[in-house]
């Protein structure tokens, strides 16, 4: 229980931002899936560059590592050269 004006303020700050990052990581988790589960060489082609341009925003917006955001790339480039 916050027991300063500033606290309290905190608190709400940091909910608004839970709730926005959910969303992003989200968003991310799905489209990665979709990419992960296509089997069209040409369609994982398309989508690739959008999702790898996804990642690097999230990064650049504090909601992912950028370690994680590489991992991942790296992976789906595996992925869709597989193809």
């Amino acid at each position: 229980m916050a027991n300063h004006k500033s606290a309290e303020k905190r608190n709400r700050q940091s909910e608004n931002l839970r709730l926005h990052n959910k969303y992003f990581v989200k968003t991310m988790r799905n489209s990665l899936k979709k990419l992960r589960t296509t089997t069209d060489k040409e369609e994982a082609k398309e989508l690739y560059p959008k999702v790898s341009s996804m990642l690097d925003k999230l990064v650049k917006k504090n909601v992912i590592h950028k370690n994680k955001a590489a991992n991942l790339k790296s992976s789906l480039t595996k992925h869709v050269n597989s193809l």
